[in-house]
């Protein structure tokens, strides 16, 4: 198979290869845009907080009993309190969280979730909510059970590895696709190639198992604790598609780029005939060749099958010594 072939071979590798790149790429640009309806939908975590932000009076008095007794503040301070962070902090209906930050909206009376704000791209991103809900400031730090802030200690050391696998998993799969143009020449090409993808699919998988399994944790833990109290949390649907499609595809990458080392030569079959030459043996000196029964030299082949094959024409047959032929098989000089 020549370089045509070859091309032909690690196409499919190398489309899989792209597709895995362009899932990573879309998980990376989730909760980036508010413009874009695309790229709000790309989320891992969405919280709402729809209900303090209306002030339901079943959900004030639940805060209210709560964050008494951890704060030791009264209802009329924390009311004071609440409607200073609504007023001045300007706390929206919702949060959602992405890889490089987080966005935020209101909920319209059609229950549609419209994206006013994102916050700025920032590395080993996790969203702190006693940051982002302006808690600290307004002293309500303390609101906080003690189970929910080691989760989010917890949350804030994984939420960095996480970023930290999904950022090596997006430069490893571009180093597959600079490789891989090298497979085209040969073999070795392909073999570096798949040990590349297979650092990109440790990777991949690795950031898509964290992601998936830190926020079902996070959902689990706003149910038990923050549920009660108005707060409620989500896992989104879109980004987890992408970033379990970029699994997929970087696996198919990987095991299409492993069979292209042994399969698909790029050496071109007309360049490696096998031409067939004759061998000629030179006869040495004093050497002597079998003769025929007949004093004739062997021949290699007849045409004639029937044994002892007839005499050649003119020929004298040999003298018989006491009735019977030599038993000797008599050879000449050359």
């Amino acid at each position: 198979m020549g370089k045509g072939g070859r091309i032909v071979c690690i196409f499919t590798p190398y489309v899989l290869t792209i597709a895995s790149l362009i899932c990573i790429v879309m998980v990376g640009l989730g909760c980036t845009k508010s413009s874009s309806s695309t790229l709000d939908n790309l989320y891992f975590f969405r919280i709402n907080l729809q209900n303090i932000t209306n002030g339901t009076s079943s959900t004030t008095a639940k805060i209210t009993s709560a964050i008494s007794d951890l704060a030791g503040v009264s209802d009329g301070d924390l009311s004071a309190a609440l409607e200073e962070i609504e007023e001045q902090y300007n706390i929206q209906d919702f949060y959602t969280v992405g890889l490089w930050g987080y966005c935020s909206g209101n909920i319209t009376n059609g229950n549609d979730y419209k994206t006013t704000n994102c916050s700025k791209p920032e590395a080993e991103f996790w969203f702190n909510p006693l940051e982002v809900w302006n808690l600290e400031e307004s002293g309500l730090e303390n609101a906080l059970s003690s189970s929910v802030k080691k989760e989010l200690k917890v949350y804030k050391s994984v939420s960095k590895w996480m970023f930290i696998a999904y950022i090596i998993a997006f430069i490893a799969t571009i180093v597959e696709l600079v490789v891989g143009v090298f497979a085209i020449c040969s073999r070795w090409g392909s073999c570096v190639t798949t040990l590349v993808s297979a650092v990109a699919f440790l990777f991949t998988t690795a950031a898509s198992v964290t992601s998936t399994a830190l926020f079902a944790v996070l959902k689990g833990v706003f149910k038990a604790e923050l549920a009660s109290y108005g707060v409620k949390g989500h896992m989104g649907k879109n980004i987890y598609v992408a970033t379990w499609l970029a699994v997929a595809f970087s696996l198919g990458a990987s095991l299409f780029w492993l069979l292209s080392t042994c399969c698909c030569s790029g050496r071109s079959p007309y360049n490696h005939r096998n031409t067939a030459r004759a061998v000629t043996a030179e006869k040495a000196p004093y050497t002597y060749e079998p003769l025929g029964p007949y004093g004739q030299p062997q021949q290699p082949a007849y045409t004639n099958t029937a044994y002892p094959p007839p005499p050649p024409p003119g020929h004298v047959p040999m003298q018989q010594q006491n009735g019977r032929t030599n038993a000797y098989e008599p050879f000449r000089h050359v």
